[in-house]
């Protein structure tokens, strides 16, 4: 459907989803872009992958294009690699929740998806209690926090959520949605994330799975200097140069309630 769209000239898909007539090869790209760097990376280890997808996945569903996505970019390669038997932990930073790839591979007991995404926001989905549900329970871990968080409470809810599940979950591969308009300067959201939260999450992960079994794939961020310098931030945490310090913002206290909350029903499944 999206290839016959193109070639017909393009248009709006839905009301924020737009393709062109020559959306339909970027979109390939963009998904083969991201399997090609695990073809890349199966040889090496010495580099960490980097997708630079445009357009964004995460919110594509298996039949329809949504949220300025058309293929789910990291679900295509998550599908390649579980047809091969490996295990692959999705990560997913981005402000937004990832629905399309929490559809897509939620029943599959070897796939990890972890969301940390705006609460009561854009798509209106990633809820505590999908952790229940699903044939893999378990394996979907969302952790909604309300808007004005900042990387205080971030930063905790990697450390200790995050990270300890996927240490457990012994993935082959750690595929990160890398969306940054969760940072301060993105006016489209309301979390208050800065540069270095990202390189210093990116490098406490590397302290547990290897950079060369880790991609990253772009999906959102509109402030572009913002997304250059957050950019810069991950690739040196994925090498083990972690940022000096502390995040410099403070989240409100909703937002550790909800951080307690998630725990809470992580800790259920999974050593938190």
């Amino acid at each position: 459907m999206i290839e016959k769209f193109c070639e017909l000239g393009g248009g709006a898909l839905d009301m924020d989803t737009f393709a062109s007539e020559a959306s339909w090869e970027a979109a390939l790209t963009a998904a083969g872009g991201v399997r090609a760097l695990v073809e890349e990376l199966e040889d090496r280890e010495d580099v960490v992958g980097f997708a630079v997808s445009r357009p964004p996945g995460h919110h594509a569903l298996p039949d329809r294009a949504m949220g300025f996505c058309l293929f789910n970019n990291v679900a295509v390669s998550a599908a390649y690699l579980r047809s091969r038997g490996e295990r692959v932990a999705i990560l997913d930073w981005d402000v937004h929740h990832g629905n399309g790839t929490q559809e897509m591979l939620a029943d599959d007991p070897g796939v990890l998806y972890v969301s940390i995404h705006q609460d009561s926001f854009y798509p209106f989905e990633g809820q505590i209690g999908d952790i229940e549900a699903g044939q893999a329970k378990g394996t979907v871990v969302n952790v909604p926090l309300p808007a004005g968080t900042a990387g205080d409470v971030y930063r905790r809810a990697w450390a200790e959520l995050v990270v300890p599940v996927v240490e457990q979950f012994l993935p082959d591969w750690v595929l990160i949605s890398a969306g940054f308009d969760a940072h301060a300067n993105d006016e489209l959201a309301g979390f208050f994330l800065e540069s270095d939260d990202y390189g210093w999450m990116s490098a406490h992960l590397a302290t547990i799975h290897p950079a060369s079994r880790t991609i990253y794939t772009l999906e959102g961020g509109y402030d572009l200097t913002a997304l250059r310098q957050s950019t810069h931030s991950a690739l040196l945490g994925s090498s083990g140069v972690s940022p000096n310090g502390s995040s410099s913002r403070r989240s409100p206290p909703s937002a550790m309630a909800a951080f307690s909350e998630a725990a809470n029903a992580i800790g259920r499944y999974w050593r938190v």
